[in-house]
């Protein structure tokens, strides 16, 4: 996947810096993305991800620590305590900067 994105992304820009437009194109290509990232359905749908995201990791995180006990590293223990002591003191907005709503 990574591959995948690193070629659509050269291939982006080869068209931005290779095209006759030049700079008109990619200011409209700019704003075009923009207006998609602005938009609320698309901001909700993010936020929406995240949230189920933060959940499956927690349920996640049980079950492996139910299986895995005492053997997990105190480095990954202490990132969880701080992450779920940051959730419960109801932190507005996480490490990506999209609110818990």
């Amino acid at each position: 996947m990574r591959y995948r994105l690193t070629f659509v992304a050269g291939v982006v820009l080869g068209y931005v810096l290779g095209t006759r437009a030049g700079r008109e194109r990619y200011e409209q290509l700019k704003k075009s993305a923009e207006r998609f990232t602005q938009n609320p359905a698309v901001r909700n749908t993010a936020e929406t991800a995240a949230q189920q995201g933060r959940e499956f990791a927690g349920k996640a995180y049980h079950a492996v620590s139910d299986k895995v006990g005492d053997r997990m590293p105190d480095s990954v223990a202490q990132r969880v305590r701080t992450l779920r002591e940051r959730t419960a003191q109801g932190a507005g907005e996480d490490d990506w900067g999209t609110s818990n709503t």
